[in-house]
């Protein structure tokens, strides 16, 4: 799990999941993954549903994080 948006940064992957970001968004990863079930809007970040997995595109989230979005 990264603890930074730095740490997120360097990752050597485009797409993150829930587990990635739980210490920055401070929730943890089943309670991410419930809510882009039920309504990803309201995460606030782009995430992709496909069946039970939740992709989080990286670059957007980074964005959305330090208020680019």
């Amino acid at each position: 799990m990264a603890k930074t948006l730095e740490e997120i940064e360097a990752l050597p992957k485009t797409m993150l999941t829930a587990n990635d970001i739980t210490e920055i968004v401070g929730a943890d990863a089943n309670s991410i993954r419930i809510q882009a079930h039920r309504d990803a809007s309201r995460l606030g970040f782009p995430v992709i549903v496909i069946g039970t997995r939740v992709k989080i595109p990286k670059e957007a989230f980074l964005k959305f994080m330090r208020g680019n979005i």
